[in-house]
């Protein structure tokens, strides 16, 4: 997609403070931070919503959950706590239309959420 700003960090096009990245993923700092410890896990593959996802695309939402553990296990607050959130629509909460996880951490979250 050549007017998603995400995409266009996985290309390069766009600096992004990298925290992970595979074959298929990369993390980085939120420009906006929400908490401490605020990170986006995004798939390379541009998918804009949730309900996008098809059945074949599943996994890919596993390996974002998967990542936001690894990276709360080794930024050392995985025992004290953390917070994985992905928002679908407007009202859902959803800003950037490129699906992705926010790891949140570094103090006590709320509930219900805002």
């Amino acid at each position: 997609m050549t007017d998603c700003i995400f995409c266009k960090i996985v290309a390069g096009d766009i600096p992004a403070s990298l925290c992970y990245e595979d074959d298929h993923i990369i993390a980085f700092a939120d420009i906006e931070p929400q908490a401490p410890v605020h990170k986006l896990i995004i798939p390379k593959q541009h998918i804009a919503r949730l309900i996008d996802l098809t059945e074949q695309e599943c996994a890919i939402v596993g390996r974002l959950q998967w990542v936001a553990a690894k990276l709360a296990k080794d930024m050392g607050f995985a025992d004290s706590g953390f917070r994985t959130v992905m928002n679908c629509n407007d009202e859902g909460g959803q800003t950037v239309y490129h699906i992705h996880c926010h790891l949140l951490a570094g103090r006590q979250m709320q509930w219900p959420p805002g």
